[in-house]
């Protein structure tokens, strides 16, 4: 599991990047990319989203205007998973530095959090086209490998 501040080397669509874990209360220096929730149900289920029902992920999203990251995920909570969002706890942050390719010199900070949800009508009317719930030990088997250092890390501060 990533420490905080301690840097991790990945490769994205033709990118190298550095991805650090940083603790709550303040955000690391970097352009706000968005807010992830792990979003747990009433019955202890966490909520993924995929477009493709193959690529599964939390559900997550870009701020628009200048909404907090609180106000993002309560948005993104209701886009993308369907969920309206009852209680949150900032879990930290995660930070990317592009070190090579188009986007080199970009920092990008995304913001984590644990919400409790309540499940909406599954009326989905953006990318995402699927949801599904997973038991706590099942989700890093569903998540993008590249990430699973910050995934681990946001799963632990979330006491999963």
């Amino acid at each position: 599991m990533t420490q905080d501040g301690d840097e991790f080397p990945i490769r994205t669509n033709g990118q190298d990047w550095l991805l650090s874990w940083h603790p709550p209360p303040a955000a690391p220096i970097g352009r706000p990319h968005g807010s992830a929730g792990i979003c747990i149900t009433g019955r202890g289920e966490v909520v993924l989203i995929s477009a493709d029902n193959i690529h599964w992920d939390l559900p997550a999203g870009r701020p628009e205007g200048d909404e907090t990251w609180e106000q993002t995920l309560y948005r993104e909570m209701r886009e993308e998973a369907c969920a309206t969002v009852v209680d949150v706890r900032l879990l930290g942050f995660s930070r990317g530095h592009c070190i090579t390719g188009p986007q080199a010199g970009l920092v990008l900070i995304r913001s984590f959090w644990w919400a409790q949800v309540t499940l909406d009508p599954w009326n989905p009317q953006f990318e995402i086209a699927h949801r599904r719930l997973v038991r706590p030990c099942e989700v890093l088997s569903h998540l993008p490998p590249v990430y699973l250092p910050i995934f681990r890390r946001a799963l632990t501060e979330a006491r999963l």
